[in-house]
């Protein structure tokens, strides 16, 4: 489970206060994904962040009672002077597991290639985002973070083998994606909510969520 209890976060832009969220409380079940629909601009990214422990709400707790993955794409844990496989290795040995299953899961999945054991520092921005959601698959997570969607490659085998596995999992896993595109969310989300001027609102269907995004996003 993961729970926001009266949450409130909000950032000085230099000329304003941008309200995140303002006293929030809603839950994530295990075994019920969830997708949030937010416009560009609304803190999709500060939102996912708060719900793995990377940033801190100003006021207000979060629980967490599972285990929860760092967000898809984040690279905050992978150190750029080492290879893909040094980081798959370390990070394997942080979450208490097997290097050699990590390490060898990593390079299958994202097909890399000799690229594996070259430093990430002269990746593109497709291989890296291709190794991190590899190494965010290869962990043992109840519930898995997501913001946008699928990797920013233009590897298409990548992201059918990738989109295919996550997919499987969410048999045994919980999901919470978030994103500016209701087709994004079809695929995987149960409940939906939408997160508008700081609050985030909750539905027992995409569809509902849809009706209140579509009418605030399209006037």
């Amino acid at each position: 489970m993961l729970e926001f209890d009266n949450v409130s976060k909000s950032f000085w832009t230099g000329t304003r206060r941008k309200v995140i969220l303002d006293r929030v409380s809603f839950r994530v079940e295990l075994g019920t994904s969830l997708g949030v629909l937010a416009p560009n601009g609304t803190g999709k990214t500060t939102l996912i962040n708060m719900m793995a422990g990377l940033e801190k709400p100003d006021e207000g707790v979060i629980r967490r009672e599972c285990r929860v993955s760092f967000p898809m794409g984040f690279t905050g844990g992978v150190t750029g002077k080492l290879s893909a496989l040094e980081n798959a290795r370390y990070i394997a040995k942080i979450y208490g597991m097997d290097p050699d299953y990590v390490e060898a899961y990593c390079k299958w999945l994202c097909g890399l290639g000799e690229y594996f054991e070259q430093p990430l520092s002269t990746y593109s921005s497709g291989m890296r985002s291709r190794f991190t959601f590899s190494l965010m698959l290869a962990l043992d997570f109840d519930m898995y973070l997501v913001d946008e969607g699928m990797p920013a490659s233009t590897d298409v085998e990548f992201n059918e083998k990738a989109g295919a596995i996550l997919k499987e999992r969410l048999r045994t896993t919980t999901l919470v994606i978030v994103s500016h595109s209701p087709t994004v969310l079809e695929k995987f989300a149960q409940q939906a909510a939408v997160l508008l001027d700081g609050q985030l609102y909750m539905f027992d269907s995409l569809e509902e969520a849809k009706q209140l995004y579509d009418y605030e996003t399209q006037g």
